[in-house]
């Protein structure tokens, strides 16, 4: 994932800025922004990894998303206290890179969780710049009334380079692995009156040397290689990945790299529930685990967070630590991706 210092190249991800008191000066201010170029941002190890994004980023502000339409359905909600327990378990095995022992704990806690529920594993070596590294993509599969799949990604692993800092990951790597567990809470029980969705906690997301095309997302590079030869992904109606969502200050925003009508459908679903406030302040182009669907075709949406901390500050440090997150971030971004999965139920 991008270093602390790649924020600044981010800064470009535009703003809208508030100015209740002088509207016409301020969408003035807007346009000139809008116009200006953004900048690509990959979640590398490094700020040169800005820029390598194979992905092109509109020239200027979409038009807001339209509203949903009216649906009496209820509302979804997470428990969103479990999800903030299990980001601070997942937390508490300390650095989770791969080939760690640290990392085969949480294998282990993870597959604890999904007792009862269908589970596949998608085991492989990844021949890396550093060596050898054993990889497990974990897929709970939760089946639904309708022929068809709704994906959702998340990381568990901790970067690699960072190993003996001490750093835990507890936003990056330990809230996308809570949030899957919580989602299992709320699939499991019955067939779903729906597509079937399948939680992935993909493994080698981050690079074990520094992010490149070769070097970063071994996990989903290799499920998508494999789902492609198998015939999956074109049973997939959706794919999302969470990634960096516990931040207190809940900013996600909108990655340009993926498929607008699912970028929109999330952002309506934010809205039903009220959360619209928390989604797509800055948009731009951002390389994580969806990337290798994209390329693809597959209909695919990033859920992220990358302004960790005043001026990133966060982001790739020993920093990111619990007491920098809230179980409110949790239930936004879990409760908005549950709408979501209504919604395109719906279609």
């Amino acid at each position: 994932m991008k270093p602390t210092t790649a924020f600044e190249a981010c800064q470009s991800f535009t703003r809208v800025p508030l100015c209740p008191l002088w509207l016409k000066i301020c969408l003035q201010i807007a346009v000139a922004i809008a116009l200006s170029s953004t900048v690509a941002c990959g979640k590398g190890t490094d700020a040169s990894a800005i820029g390598a994004s194979k992905s092109e980023s509109t020239s200027k502000t979409p038009a807001p998303p339209e509203a949903a339409p009216p649906d009496s359905a209820p509302l979804p909600h997470i428990d969103a206290k479990r999800a903030f327990q299990y980001t601070r378990e997942v937390t508490a095995f300390g650095p989770r890179y791969m080939g760690s022992e640290n990392h085969k704990k949480l294998e282990r806690y993870i597959l604890d969780h999904l007792k009862g529920d269908q589970v596949e594993d998608d085991a492989f070596t990844a021949d890396t710049v550093e060596g050898k590294f054993p990889v497990r993509n974990i897929i709970a599969k939760f089946p639904g009334t309708k022929d068809g799949i709704i994906a959702i990604l998340g990381h568990y692993d901790t970067n690699y380079p960072l190993r003996n800092i001490g750093y835990v990951g507890a936003n990056d790597g330990g809230s996308s692995t809570a949030i899957l567990l919580e989602f299992a809470n709320q699939l499991r029980g019955k067939k779903r009156d729906g597509y079937s969705v399948w939680l992935v906690w993909t493994d080698g997301e981050e690079a074990v040397r520094k992010w490149s095309d070769t070097d970063s997302l071994y996990g989903a590079r290799h499920l998508a290689e494999k789902w492609e030869k198998d015939g999956t992904l074109k049973k997939i109606k959706a794919l999302m990945v969470m990634d960096m969502i516990g931040d207190a200050d809940l900013d996600i925003d909108r990655n340009t790299i993926g498929t607008p009508w699912l970028l929109d459908l999330i952002y309506a679903a934010a809205e039903r529930l009220g959360y619209q406030s928390h989604f797509y302040a800055r948009e731009g182009p951002i390389e994580d685990d969806h990337l290798p669907f994209v390329k693809r075709g597959v209909p695919s949406a990033d859920v992220i967070d990358l302004d960790y901390g005043y001026n990133n500050v966060f982001h790739h440090t020993a920093q990111d630590t619990m007491d920098k997150l809230s179980p409110k971030s949790l239930q936004i971004v879990g409760d908005t991706i549950l709408e979501t999965i209504h919604m395109i139920d719906q279609r």
